[in-house]
């Protein structure tokens, strides 16, 4: 099983997804897969999130699927049984830490203080989501953190784009971004599984650092 600092490096950029009708689970996780996007976070915000999820870790053994909106013992253990391979939350609590520990999967749970991060720190955790990433305070709070917690490793996440999502991949303590622009409503509405293709592809070939 691959690290949570591995899964980051896979790509420059982890697609943030909410599936709104389950037929589009596959067809959308391959357009991505196929622009160079392997690694998929699926949140559990719908009632096709854990179907989506087990049935694109059956279909796509090149995908690398992932659960988002983990916020508790109960969606932890259902993301866990639903096939899912990493675990990401938008924060943190004492449960969710311990129920990390208990299961080892690949975890990325979310911060934007100093104490949140000294806090993972703590238990062991350097690989942490920013979020909300713009509304936290963006590069210049990213940039902050590095002097005294050089050893934290983040993946921004909330208000990422492709106007500046290779800014914060420039930084020294961001190794990928979570976003959702290349997952436009209307081309997956439209089945436009060609174009969301092409959005992926620009989305992989952001610059990442040796």
């Amino acid at each position: 099983m691959p690290t949570i600092s591995q899964i980051m490096h896979t790509a420059p950029v982890i697609p943030v997804i909410t599936i709104e009708k389950l037929e589009h689970a596959i067809p959308l996780a391959r357009a991505l897969v196929e622009g160079g996007l392997s690694v998929l976070e699926i949140t559990l915000r719908t009632e096709f999130a854990l179907a989506a999820i087990a049935a694109i870790a059956k279909e796509l053994p090149s995908a690398i699927v992932g659960a988002g909106t983990i916020i508790n013992r109960s969606t932890y253990e259902q993301a866990l049984a639903a096939g899912a391979q990493f675990i990401v939350s938008p924060g943190f609590t004492p449960e969710l830490l311990a129920c990390a520990a208990q299961h080892r999967l690949p975890f990325l749970p979310g911060v934007n203080t100093p104490g949140e991060i000294m806090q993972l720190l703590e238990a062991g955790i350097n690989a942490m989501k920013f979020f909300p990433a713009e509304a936290a305070g963006g590069i210049p709070m990213l940039k902050a953190f590095s002097g005294p917690l050089p050893q934290a490793l983040f993946c921004p996440t909330g208000g990422i784009s492709i106007s500046n999502a290779k800014d914060y991949l420039a930084l020294p303590n961001v190794a990928c971004v979570g976003g959702s622009w290349m997952l436009n409503k209307n081309l997956v509405d439209n089945q436009q599984w060609q174009e969301i293709t092409t959005l992926a592809r620009a989305a992989a070939g952001l610059k990442t650092k040796p």
